[in-house]
């Protein structure tokens, strides 16, 4: 395929270190009650399309990323290989299916076990953040190549937090305890990008379960770096998240003609 000149360059490796090939992994098991009934949460339409598909194209929209592992519903996975297998896709990019686990931990593992050889730079992102985009992809995986062995993208919180202490029964009121400095607290989203060996080891030692995979480096003791996320990788959660990315899909197609 020839190059798109109205995409941006990929990341591009300091002059005498040999480029790291990306490979992205997209934890799709789980059921997203919150958004109701229905098909799970990364196979419900945003646009006329699943939004798995769109969080997959929002990764291969890098040139970085040349590999992306969908992990799917264990009973899933021949409907997502039709989907992918339905949808233009980038066809520099290579797309694997494999069946997940019982939590999120469980799938992201699932997916770095079905990585093949050669691959040092792993991002993970959630399949319910369609809309990321790619200029925010390819700042984690750059500083990731500049030498961090994990990168969250983030963004500075809008409103104040509150720390409570967990009310003595259901539906009683909490106790406020402490206002924290919010100039110190971030909103973290998806991709997050490693160093594959570093997330490799995180999954092989951390034992609790966790749902964000920066926090099992954290806890091996290293370094987890912020670099700017963008208010429109927010992750469709609840319905009203779903207007609102049928909303920020709308202004694209409508500014970008596609």
């Amino acid at each position: 395929m020839s190059d798109d000149p109205l995409r941006p360059p990929s990341p591009t490796p300091a002059p005498g270190r040999p480029a790291a090939r990306t490979a992205a992994v997209i934890p799709a098991a789980g059921r997203g009650v919150r958004l109701g009934p229905g098909a799970p949460k990364a196979l419900r339409s945003l646009g006329g399309t699943p939004m798995l598909i769109h969080a997959v194209r929002a990764m291969a929209d890098s040139r970085a990323v040349s590999l992306v592992v969908v992990v799917a519903p264990p009973e899933g996975t021949a409907e997502v290989k039709s989907l992918l297998d339905a949808h233009a896709l980038p066809e520099r990019t290579d797309f694997l299916v494999v069946p997940g686990g019982d939590s999120r931990q469980a799938s992201v593992r699932l997916g770095l076990d079905a990585l093949p050889p050669g691959y040092d730079i792993v991002l993970v992102h959630d399949a319910a953040r369609p809309l990321v985009p790619v200029d925010t992809v390819d700042a984690v995986i750059e500083a990731v190549r500049d030498g961090a062995p994990a990168v969250v993208p983030a963004l500075p919180l809008a409103d104040t937090v509150k720390q409570v202490r967990p009310a003595a029964a259901p539906g009683d009121p909490e106790p406020v305890v402490a206002t924290p400095d919010r100039s110190l607290l971030r909103a973290v989203q998806t991709p997050q990008g490693f160093d594959r060996a570093t997330l490799e080891l995180a999954h092989a030692t951390v034992e609790d379960d966790v749902t964000d995979d920066a926090s099992m480096v954290e806890q091996l003791g290293r370094t987890v770096v912020t670099v700017p996320g963008h208010e429109e990788a927010f992750k469709v959660t609840r319905p009203l998240d779903l207007v609102l990315a049928e909303a920020v899909l709308a202004r694209r197609r409508l500014n970008d003609g596609f």
